[in-house]
């Protein structure tokens, strides 16, 4: 076989696997599904473990501006004194008889109470915007990872197309070779262009099942039971 087959050979079976790649990756963006993407989050804000503390913060900082703002009973005190009526009390006369109630205020809780409800209410809304904050992140976290997971499988197709075309390829040539068409060293060459498509399509499955596992950790449910 002449050089310029040889080369016609190698070119024809590149443009093969890059036809089939390029037409592959193209599929990508078509996979995306934005209204399961909505339920991947919903997911996630229900059951990620973080979520469930961060819940807490805000209900503890709500209960205890609540209770503050109902504490300002606590700058009064009241107390009672009985005094029988039949009894007299010449060094300290006095001319109520029975049960007498008393209040007293206490002036520094008096003037120190609104600014512990004022602290209670800032960490009530600290604890709100952290909250948020973290609801934004999770679902910036599941999008990032979605999309991973889908760059992942796409990266799989693109592998697995790839490692068909050379398989047809190396059965065209192995024939060719048979009838002396073309030399060992074409096939050969083609041998190890299958041979690394089947490494690629083996990392790629590795990625994606990588991909899976990260997006399924933040989920905390199995990607199928999202339905």
């Amino acid at each position: 076989m002449n050089t310029t087959l040889k080369l016609l050979a190698i070119i024809l079976l590149s443009f093969t696997f890059t036809t089939r790649s390029h037409a592959q990756a193209t599929s990508f963006i078509a996979d995306v599904d934005y209204p399961y993407l909505e339920k991947l989050i919903a997911t996630a804000k229900r059951n990620f473990p973080e979520m469930k503390i961060r819940q807490s913060q805000v209900n503890l900082a709500k209960n205890n501006y609540n209770g503050a703002k109902v504490s300002w009973l606590d700058v009064f005190t009241a107390s009672y004194i009985y005094q029988p009526r039949n009894s007299q009390d010449l060094l300290q006369p006095t001319i109520f008889n029975g049960y007498q109630l008393s209040i007293s205020l206490n002036i520094g809780r008096f003037f120190t109470k609104p600014y512990t409800i004022h602290a209670a209410k800032e960490t009530y809304n600290i604890a709100l915007a952290q909250q948020s904050e973290y609801l934004l992140n999770i679902e910036s976290q599941v999008k990032r990872l979605y999309f991973g997971y889908l760059a992942a499988k796409a990266e799989v197709r693109l592998r697995s197309g790839a490692v068909i075309d050379g398989e047809t390829a190396v059965g065209q040539l192995k024939y060719a070779f048979q009838k002396n068409e073309i030399t060992f060293l074409v096939y050969n060459e083609a041998l190890t262009s299958l041979y690394n498509q089947n490494a690629f399509k083996v990392q790629a499955e590795l990625a994606m099942l990588t991909a899976k596992a990260n997006l399924e950790e933040i989920l905390g449910v199995k990607l199928e039971e999202v339905k």
